[in-house]
């Protein structure tokens, strides 16, 4: 999978990202032994090495998909390359290197091929005064691939405020299956190739971006659907969305529809609030409800009207422009052979339901009972002939705080609101309630099913297992004695189940609930991830970003890297770039850049 980095200068220096250590220190975290609970002794990374760019890595400061790939700092004039090894592969200012003189770049787009030793820097020259330009570079020699001046507001001009997205320019669209770039112009859409520039096709009767799109290789098709852009929004009056299928060879429009709903975008990420999906002869657009059409011909077949995802808005402490809001209330449509289950939101009181839908013709077959006070409603699976719903759980904030010295943070991260939680089991036959607990606290974990059998799940000092057929608790585990903290997620790890908490980890078994281990205090854990069979652990408490690698098996953390760099992914926290195969961690400050192993 492509690495796919926007970065925004704004963003870099004042995100809510950012880190308050020293760079690259690599903590070692003393702990002994917890007889009979399983509590670790800390190891270190081990530093391979430490390098330097040839400028300073503010805009952007991130590698490939492995330990050999290239990694990229770039500032908004100039950009240098190293190798697996730090070694410095090219570096210049774009001004010298783009024909066009393209120059300050603070909006920068870089895309990683060949296994990260490679790629393209797409460079954004946005002028307020004058013709904007743009320019494309080879990641792996630093020469200009092309440059243009033809394709003019790209970016809304107000960008700087409008904070970062870690995908696409809203009006350039990376098609990694064609290599090739879909423009969004005022008077049309245009296809060029990634490495020359040349223009595959232009058409006028496609306007505005792409929000999504699905490419069918066989036929060389494309489904997009399209919307108004906020750098064109001035300049496409009159425009309407657009769900279209596209000839991608030439850019005829093999069929296009119109659709219900207007595209709003999340605060922080500015992704389009949208989904869509194709299977098998159906294309599901996932906006204000469900939109179904006919993948051929492009008929609309069926819909089912409702509020997909909320955005509750509420002002934080400093106000002035303060602004957060929360998402991922609702599950995805569960979709099976033969039906469609739907999490509805249905009234503005907080009352929520499930529906069961017929695939073909979107006929309601059952609807469940009415759940009020649920904010959210975040999972639903099938199980044999049980529909488990989880009612409750973490919800994602985007957060733009204003300083009293006028400066924008930006935050995301999970929370829980305040709701009553539970865990319902439906009959799949008709929606009628089979069974439901409701011994959650303040806050309910995610489920982990296995083998269709039981489900586990936990509160934020419990740790229970239910059968799914009957209902019936099979353990109930003091969590709390664990000494990690509130648990705020599960994760499925073979014959243990590992429950993610604010202070740490603690596994475990599925058979009988018995604890396996606990780590180590860690403190202010906030994220996860679990990058090719590596778990990590992140803390962004008091403005720090501290990644911990953690051993599954046994607990034990293999180290921590606390940074204070700009740069980084979004996705890691300011200051941190992971490899796709987890094993290795990048440390960005300024100039500098640390390479380190996670396993030793």
């Amino acid at each position: 999978m492509n690495k796919k980095i926007i970065a925004l200068s704004l963003l870099l220096v004042s995100s809510g990202f950012a880190a308050n250590a020293q760079f690259g220190k690599l903590k070692d975290k003393l702990g002994g032994m917890v007889s009979g609970k399983g509590a670790k002794a800390s190891g270190n990374f081990k530093s391979v090495w430490e390098s330097e760019f040839s400028n300073k890595a503010t805009v952007l400061a991130v590698t490939g998909s492995s330990g050999d790939s290239y990694i990229l700092g770039t500032d908004d004039n100039s950009a240098s390359v190293l190798d697996g090894e730090g070694k410095q592969i090219w570096a210049g200012d774009f001004k010298n290197i783009t024909t066009n003189k393209t120059n300050k770049c603070d909006y920068q787009y870089s895309i990683w091929k060949e296994n990260g030793k490679g790629g393209y820097l797409f460079l954004f020259d946005s002028r307020k005064l004058g013709t904007d330009r743009i320019a494309v570079l080879d990641m792996a020699t630093g020469k200009e691939l092309w440059n243009s001046e033809n394709y003019q507001n790209l970016l809304p001009k107000d960008h700087g405020q409008l904070g970062s997205s870690s995908e696409d320019v809203e009006t350039v669209k990376y098609i990694d299956e064609l290599d090739a770039f879909l423009i969004a112009q005022k008077d049309g859409m245009n296809l060029v190739k990634a490495k020359t520039g040349e223009k595959i096709w232009e058409t006028k009767l496609i306007k505005g971006a792409v929000a999504e799109y699905r490419y069918d290789k066989e036929k060389n098709e494309i489904v997009m659907l399209n919307y108004k852009p906020t750098a064109l929004g001035a300049l496409l009056s009159g425009f309407k969305n657009q769900l279209l299928k596209v000839n991608a060879s030439n850019g005829e429009i093999v069929w296009d529809a119109s659709f219900r709903g207007t595209i709003e975008k999340e605060l922080v990420t500015r992704k389009p609030i949208i989904d869509l999906w194709v299977k098998g002869d159906k294309v599901y657009l996932w906006l204000d409800g469900i939109q179904v059409y006919n993948l051929n011909s492009g008929q609309k077949l069926w819909e089912v009207d409702y509020e997909n995802d909320m955005a509750k808005s509420s002002k934080v402490p400093f106000g002035g422009g303060s602004r957060k809001e929360t998402y991922r209330t609702l599950a995805d449509p569960l979709f099976t052979d033969d039906a469609v289950y739907l999490v509805i939101f249905a009234t503005r009181n907080k009352t929520k339901y499930v529906e069961k839908h017929d695939i073909q013709t979107g006929k309601l077959l059952w609807a469940s009972e009415k759940i009020t006070g649920a904010f959210s409603m975040p999972k639903i699976y099938k199980s044999g002939d049980k529909i488990l719903l989880q009612i409750g759980g973490k919800v994602q904030v985007q957060e733009i705080e204003k300083s009293t010295d006028g400066g924008l943070t930006y935050k995301i991260y999970f929370d829980y609101v305040n709701q009553k939680n539970s865990l319902l089991a439906l009959n799949d036959k008709d929606g009628t309630t089979a069974w439901r607990s409701e011994r959650f606290d303040k806050r309910i974990t995610d489920m982990i099913i296995d083998k269709d059998k039981t489900v586990f799940i936990g509160d934020g000092d419990e740790f229970y297992s239910y059968d799914i057929a009957s209902g019936k608790q099979l353990f109930d585990v003091k969590h709390s004695s664990a000494n990690v903290g509130k648990a705020f997620d599960v994760l499925d790890y073979g014959d243990n189940v590992v429950v993610v908490s604010e202070k740490g980890l603690a596994s475990y078994k599925k058979a009988d609930g018995k604890r396996n281990y606990a780590t180590d205090k860690l403190k202010g854990i906030d994220y996860s991830y679990d990058i090719g069979g590596n778990f990590f652990l992140r803390n962004q408490t008091n403005s720090k970003n501290i990644i911990y690698g953690i051993n599954m098996e046994t607990g034990e953390t293999k180290g921590s890297v606390e940074s204070k760099g700009k740069g980084g992914s979004p996705k890691f926290g300011n200051g941190i770039d992971i490899s796709d195969d987890g094993e290795f961690i990048y440390a960005f400050k300024n100039k500098k850049v640390e390479k380190i192993k996670v396993n030793n």
